[in-house]
């Protein structure tokens, strides 16, 4: 399995539009994030972790020339925002493109693109066939999937465990339950937003407590807020083992 950071930073990018800070004015490309999302490559099989504003043009920057399904964490706009544009691989499959969530996700999809789900449809609209998720194990094709409920805020929102690997945004709170779910993952992305508290995100410490709780071989931060200060300056302070993810990242995923 191949994983891709398509995007990295937080609800409103790095840079954030008339910011005056350093680290949005940065000439490092390590300090530029689009919108958190992932890709996920298995057996030839394209996975598309959320789709925010910057789907569109992550795609296109990824050469992403199909996508087998979309996974989405939650409804905030920042995770759901681009879906207009699984237009695309619509007519690339001449049908729909298959998006699996939960109950607040499939909510926010039907009232932002209810366009797409009218008894009468101009043509041209996208195409999405939504999977409303239980909780429960299931399967893209032969590729199983295990939902890992957290908690953003008071907001239920799922991350995802695919073989060796987990991925984990917007999360707060992490029962038990959730982590056991996790036992063995290898591999973790999770969310970091910046050094301080934050009523709905783990901070920088409370990310770095939760990789030790999950004990995986190798983490990634993401969902980074300009606040967390250049990439380069954090990365000295992170323990072995633990690296803050960028746009652009790639790595190989063995098998468990």
């Amino acid at each position: 399995m191949k994983l891709t950071i398509l995007g990295s930073g937080t609800s409103q990018g790095i840079p954030v539009i008339a910011c005056p800070c350093a680290v949005c004015h940065s000439a490092d490309s390590h300090d530029r994030r689009l919108r958190s999302s992932a890709l996920l490559e298995v057996g030839g099989k394209r996975i598309v972790i959320d789709a925010g504003p910057d789907f569109r043009y992550q795609m296109l920057r990824s050469g992403v020339e199909d996508v087998r399904a979309i996974l989405l964490t939650h409804g905030h706009k920042d995770h759901v925002g681009g879906l207009d544009d699984v237009r695309a691989f619509n007519w690339v499959k001449q049908g729909a493109v298959d998006v699996y969530g939960n109950e607040g996700a499939k909510e926010a999809v039907y009232n932002d693109f209810s366009y797409a789900f009218a008894e009468y449809r101009y043509p041209g609209v996208p195409e999405i066939r939504y999977h409303l998720l239980d909780g429960k194990p299931f399967y893209v094709d032969d590729i199983r999937v295990v939902p890992l409920p957290v908690m953003h805020y008071k907001m239920p929102v799922l991350g995802f465990r695919v073989g060796n690997f987990a991925y984990i945004t917007d999360a707060k709170t992490v029962s038990d339950e959730t982590v056991g779910r996790m036992q063995g993952v290898g591999y973790l992305v999770v969310n970091a937003l910046r050094k301080e508290s934050h009523l709905s995100h783990f901070n920088l410490a409370e990310a770095l407590a939760f990789i030790e709780r999950v004990k995986p071989k190798r983490a990634w931060l993401t969902h980074i807020g300009h606040q967390m200060g250049f990439a380069a300056e954090v990365a000295r302070e992170l323990p072995e083992g633990v690296e803050l993810a960028y746009d652009g990242l790639t790595a190989e995923i063995p098998e468990e």
